[in-house]
């Protein structure tokens, strides 16, 4: 985990993390923190292993950290936070011993993060382990919720 580490470290990314728990101190759905990023890597390792996608924990782990820091701008300024995301990605990828490859990897994780796919690929999962994190059952804002409630997390899969 020697990259996320580096990631975590990166005084950009702990301003970044700590103005994004500002932003939505008062958000009453859920919100972008750490549990939800630790939430998204830890439920998409464990469905890269059980689709037998060999994927480095510490590539799933740095992709959840960065995956949401775009909403920053998203609440600012409108941009799409995936595309905002990918920005501070790539600053942040650049401190890492990741390979390109890797690098390439997770930013098309955090772009397609909201790009539902049928197919089995690190980034499918990455998808699906960013909806399955929401703890809809547990939600005290779940019946005002935009989510359908197909789509909401009614029990515990991970």
């Amino acid at each position: 985990m020697i990259n996320t580490n580096i990631i975590l470290n990166l005084d950009f990314i702990k301003e970044k993390l700590s103005t994004l728990e500002y932003l939505e101190r008062d958000r009453i759905y859920c919100r972008h923190n750490m549990m939800h990023f630790l939430s998204v890597a830890r439920i998409c390792y464990i469905l890269c292993l059980e689709n037998k996608i060999n994927i480095d924990r510490d590539l799933v782990y740095s992709a959840a950290i960065l995956h949401d820091l775009g909403r920053i701008e998203e609440i600012k300024s409108g941009i799409r936070h995936e595309i905002a995301s990918c920005d501070v990605a790539k600053v942040a990828l650049e401190y890492t011993n990741f390979s390109l490859d890797d690098k390439m990897l997770i930013l098309s994780a955090i772009k397609n993060h909201r790009t539902k796919s049928d197919e089995i690929t690190f980034e499918s999962l990455f998808y699906k382990a960013d909806k399955l994190s929401r703890n809809c059952f547990d939600c005290m804002s779940s019946d005002v919720c935009n989510w359908s409630s197909e789509k909401k997390n009614h029990k515990i899969t991970y």
